[in-house]
């Protein structure tokens, strides 16, 4: 997940209050009563600028104003300068990272490109990350067996597909916190999918 705040928006004629939202590679904004809405890719954004509290961004059709006081220069900041998806999810260099699942190529080649310390299909001792693809709510049943896997700060990743009825995200916690573990962070993953990080309580370590 990105960052949120609620903030006065202006694009051309129209102006409004409401939630922005910076995620991974998009800029969106919704005034509360629902008139407003905007969307920005990264990719459209032509310029950003960040002034006396105000994010502005150049898009094609314009420019939009979001007044967002203190969080205007880090937005502007992590626009112009996204984090890749690795070290958002927090991936250093050779690290050990095994996979669970259907996990999509692209992410596989970052992945190999970071590490060859990599096992697909199979949880590897001393795995320091497992990626584990639920696709359904049915999966969920496969997390208690990949919980035990973990050992000391090792970390689970449930990856999920967004907007689907199942799994929600409730689901997903649910089954992670009845592992035995503790939900520490939520990515968005990809256009597609959501991740959420669970580790074990560092008292039971």
């Amino acid at each position: 997940m990105g960052n949120e705040a609620n903030c006065v928006a202006r694009f051309g004629k129209q102006k409004a209050r409401g939630k922005a939202l910076l995620e991974t590679s998009e800029l969106i904004f919704r005034s509360e009563d629902g008139a407003m809405r905007l969307k920005f890719t990264f990719a459209d954004i032509k310029s950003a600028t960040a002034a006396d509290g105000h994010l502005r961004v150049e898009v094609p059709e314009g420019a939009a104003i979001f007044e967002l006081g203190a969080n205007a220069a880090k937005w502007c900041e992590k626009i112009l300068h996204p984090k890749t998806r690795l070290e958002k999810l927090g991936i250093k260099p050779n690290a050990a990272v095994s996979l669970s699942g259907n996990l999509d190529g692209d992410f596989l080649a970052e992945l190999r490109a970071q590490t060859k310390n990599v096992s697909n299909g199979k949880v590897a001792a001393g795995a320091e990350w497992i990626f584990f693809a639920a696709d359904s709510a049915k999966d969920l049943s496969q997390v208690s067996r990949l919980a035990k896997s973990l050992k000391g700060a090792a970390a689970l990743w449930i990856v999920y597909p967004k907007g689907q009825k199942q799994p929600t995200e409730n689901d997903v916690l649910a089954a992670g916190r009845k592992s035995g573990l503790k939900d520490v962070k939520v990515v968005s993953f990809s256009p597609t999918h959501t991740a959420l990080k669970f580790v074990i309580p560092v008292e039971k370590r």
